[in-house]
């Protein structure tokens, strides 16, 4: 079976802005554009979730009003990671020091009192293993973070100690990976 693991299209925010679950729409242009390539590479009959955040929302949206065959289910263990405090500072802004601890705890930190990245992997395990469990090709469109945790859940892989072993690099917004599942 396959999974296609989607990013959203670009949101309107400023570079170098923590928004992980903050609720940012994405720009209209760009999920229009997303939606006619993913539309066209998509098979039929999916099963298509996507994240219950606005920008996540939009592309699912434009999705669906071209390909009728999809049925769309918001989940939110599909949302990014919350970084509570930090959301809407920028990266810069938090500085080393603190930055630092967080990467020197990286499984069990809450940055900025949000989420840790063991909670994150928890829930997108439990996203991960029904949408296995439902027997059909999916769809999720949904986050960076979401993608790379999944990415490593595909691997056999459930816990990330070390920021070390978080994958690297960035899917580009409005672009998508497929994995074997």
């Amino acid at each position: 079976m396959k999974l296609w693991l989607v990013r959203h299209a670009a949101p309107l925010v400023q570079p170098g802005v923590c928004y992980g679950r903050t609720d940012v729409p994405a720009d209209l242009e760009s999920t229009q554009a997303a939606a006619r390539a993913l539309a066209a590479a998509l098979p039929n009959g999916l099963l298509l979730r996507c994240s219950s955040l606005q920008r996540c929302e939009q592309l699912a949206s434009v999705l669906c009003g071209l390909r009728h065959d999809l049925t769309l289910e918001c989940d939110p263990r599909l949302a990014e990671m919350d970084f509570g405090e930090w959301e809407g500072r920028s990266w810069d802004e938090l500085g080393e020091t603190t930055l630092a601890r967080w990467t020197s705890e990286f499984e069990t930190h809450r940055p900025g009192g949000g989420e840790s990245v063991q909670a994150f992997m928890a829930r997108v395990a439990r996203a991960f293993e029904e949408t296995r469990a439902a027997g059909r090709e999916a769809a999720w469109i949904t986050h960076a973070g979401v993608i790379r945790a999944v990415q490593l859940l595909a691997s056999g892989q459930q816990r990330v100690r070390e920021a070390a072993d978080w994958p690297a690099g960035d899917l580009p917004f409005g672009s998508w990976r497929v994995i074997d599942y």
